[in-house]
């Protein structure tokens, strides 16, 4: 879920302020699951069924938000989810104790560029609606591959913007619209990875209509 703050590395678009974003997400958290987490549904059980073939047993899902995805998780995967905002947080851990999901060991409020986490602690890593509108998405990467150890796995689903046609136009018309949003429509991948992230990266357009991409690393 996208529930960080946004900003674009070649300073085409400012970083969006982060009190705004958690304003944003305050005010969609008893909304998100009908509203967001419908339209993301086919694109998150893609990538939690990514998760559940990975080698590994630890899981850290960035950007829990309301939990939506745990459980999908197999019962072998120990997760843990971290987000910003307190009443996504509260959602989610509703959702696990109601659920008993045994498997979530974690729901904790963190930064996901700088999270309290050892080196390699974690097997796999998963964020999931939140690379375009964290403040440094680069950042994001490089922690993700901090806390995951040597041979694991980093995925990233989310939108990411189209190189031309009707959707790219769309989605700079939408631009303005950020701060209201929380995210940015007109996130692009190279905002996010170099070129060697991109040359080793397996990307795969998920449903509906190739809107949001699953991007895997291996570290």
């Amino acid at each position: 879920m996208p529930d960080f703050y946004g900003a674009a590395l070649d300073g085409r678009r400012a970083p969006m302020d982060a009190q705004e974003v958690l304003t944003a997400y305050r005010r969609q958290a008893g909304t998100y699951d009908g509203l967001f987490g419908l339209a993301s549904r086919d694109a998150r059980q893609a990538a939690v069924v990514a998760v559940n073939r990975s080698a590994g047993e630890r899981v850290l899902e960035v950007g829990v938000g309301t939990g939506l995805a745990l459980p999908l998780y197999s019962a072998d995967k120990r997760v843990t989810g971290i987000d910003l905002s307190k009443p996504m947080l509260a959602l989610a851990r509703e959702r696990a104790a109601g659920l008993g999901l045994r498997n979530v060991e974690a729901l904790l409020e963190m930064d996901a560029e700088a999270t309290s986490f050892a080196d390699g602690e974690f097997d796999i890593a998963i964020a999931m609606f939140v690379a375009s509108v964290v403040p440094h998405p680069r950042a994001l990467v490089a922690e993700l591959r901090r806390v995951v150890k040597p041979g694991g796995v980093i995925l990233f689903a989310n939108h990411f913007a189209q190189d031309g046609g009707i959707v790219w136009w769309f989605e700079r018309a939408m631009a303005p619209a950020s701060a209201l949003l929380g995210w940015h429509p007109d996130f692009r991948l190279r905002d996010m990875f170099g070129s060697e992230d991109l040359a080793g990266a397996k990307i795969t357009p998920m449903k509906p209509l190739g809107v949001f991409r699953l991007v895997e690393l291996k570290n």
